[in-house]
């Protein structure tokens, strides 16, 4: 009995003492080297921090996670709930005939059973479906120019050719302008871009509006939609027997300076004035049009190309080659306008941009530095010194005219573009008070239209 009891109490104590069982069990604690330093109680208790902050966090999003699936789960169960709710009269009509649910109770009646975030999209575009791109005219993509009908050219300009058509399916009677890029090398012209984008941002009633924009058969044939407009005021004033009268002239000239507000307003420079450029209607208004030149600015103010606006229209600091400039040059060529509409004819048509110059000169005086401070540093003020009387001439080219009407036009045609009249500015000059007072739209004669082939 001895023998046997002490077997096996022997073999536990061989056991318990085997050195290969005891690391399989519990290892024994790692020999820290001498040159490792002994944890502070300090870092301790900051390991001890960051694992709970860590295991609050897991626990934290585990339940977010939870509350946004039951809140999914609500959200589907009410929708199911609704959708069966409504379609109850039709279910049953239809389910009689044996023709199936609707597609959107089919779709809500099966997001109670498990799926992927995948498949819960989709059977919520199901129950919700997006809208057909026609309901978002932007992203269609463009016509094609066959939906008009070409009448008859208009005219060809620097960067297109313009026609006049009808539209096909409504009727209407459009400008049709095709843009020059046969000779494009770097892609889409940036002159056009730059026309597209700011009569898309300049809606008034004196811009002419786009419409569309179509395209033919290859890359370079892009066409600008526009409203069309019977007259241009360059045609019209060569074409009139009698000048436009007082009143006539304050209305053109208030409409033309409402459309330089908002353009000015709006940081955007039109750079290219003149009476070519101002379409009028049968009805007495008119529409600014020929945005190729036209371009945003900011202050300050960046270099800018001086080979801008049409000669006769250009002003001086222009012509002197001034690498800044601004809206001020859109009023200097509305002061040669309002000269043309009370002449009847150009009012500076010089042949180059020196005798532009000196007609310039020769109108208002020689500059000075009193007159213009810091005339004599621009480019061309060297070759244009003491070419001219000191005095102006303005008065005598407009001897019929009331003294608003010339502070007016002297203040369009002002040296110093810091001191050159605003359009909001003019727009509250006392020449639209004085009588008479500017003609209503409606009053105007109508006209034969050249564009249209009338005569």
């Amino acid at each position: 009995m001895s023998s046997n009891s002490a077997t096996p109490a022997s073999g536990q104590a061989s056991s318990s003492t085997d050195p290969q069982q005891s690391r399989t069990t519990s290892p024994p604690p790692r020999k820290r080297s001498k040159w490792e330093a002994t944890p502070s109680p300090d870092a301790l208790e900051r390991a001890a921090n960051e694992a709970r902050a860590k295991a609050a966090s897991k626990a934290l999003r585990a339940k977010q996670k939870a509350e946004r699936r039951a809140a999914e789960r609500q959200q589907e169960e009410r929708q199911r709930h609704n959708g069966g709710s409504a379609d109850a009269t039709e279910d049953q009509g239809q389910s009689a005939n044996g023709s199936g649910t609707p597609q959107r109770r089919a779709a809500a009646q099966s997001l109670d059973e498990p799926r992927s975030a995948a498949a819960r999209q989709q059977a919520h575009r199901n129950v919700h479906p997006v809208p057909p791109r026609s309901a978002y005219p932007a992203l269609l993509g463009c016509r094609s120019v066959n939906v008009y009908e070409r009448l008859n050219h208009i005219e060809e300009g620097s960067y297109g050719v313009v026609f006049r058509a009808r539209d096909k399916e409504t009727g209407d009677v459009v400008a049709l302008k095709k843009l020059k890029m046969d000779k494009e090398k770097n892609g889409f012209p940036i002159t056009s871009l730059r026309e597209i984008r700011t009569l898309m941002e300049s809606r008034h009633e004196n811009v002419v509006r786009v419409r569309e924009i179509v395209v033919g058969d290859t890359l370079t044939q892009v066409y600008i939609v526009m409203d069309f407009i019977e007259h241009d005021l360059k045609s019209l004033l060569q074409s009139m027997r009698v000048p436009f009268l007082a009143s006539e002239i304050k209305t053109l000239m208030h409409q033309l300076l409402s459309a330089m507000s908002l353009l000015h307003n709006n940081w955007i420079i039109h750079r290219d004035l003149k009476t070519s450029n101002l379409l009028m209607n049968n009805s007495g208004q008119i529409k600014l049009a020929d945005f190729g030149l036209a371009r945003t600015f900011g202050e300050p103010r960046k270099p800018m190309t001086e080979l801008v606006v049409t000669l006769w229209y250009r002003s001086p600091e222009l012509l002197l080659g001034a690498p800044l400039y601004g809206t001020e040059v859109d009023m200097w060529s509305v002061g040669c306008i309002f000269a043309e509409l009370i002449l009847k004819e150009p009012f500076l048509p010089g042949k180059n941009e020196n005798e532009q110059l000196l007609k310039i000169f020769k109108l208002l005086g020689q500059p000075s530095e009193d007159v213009w401070p810091g005339w004599s540093r621009l480019p061309g003020a060297k070759n244009m010194s003491n070419v001219a009387p000191l005095f102006s001439s303005l008065r005598q080219h407009f001897r019929y005219s009331t003294e608003q009407t010339l502070d007016l036009l002297a203040r369009f045609l002002t040296y110093d573009p810091s001191k050159r009249i605003t359009a909001d500015e003019a727009l509250a000059h006392p020449y639209f008070d004085e009588p008479p007072r500017a003609a209503h739209p409606s009053t105007f004669g109508s006209f034969p239209s050249v564009a249209a082939g009338e005569k």
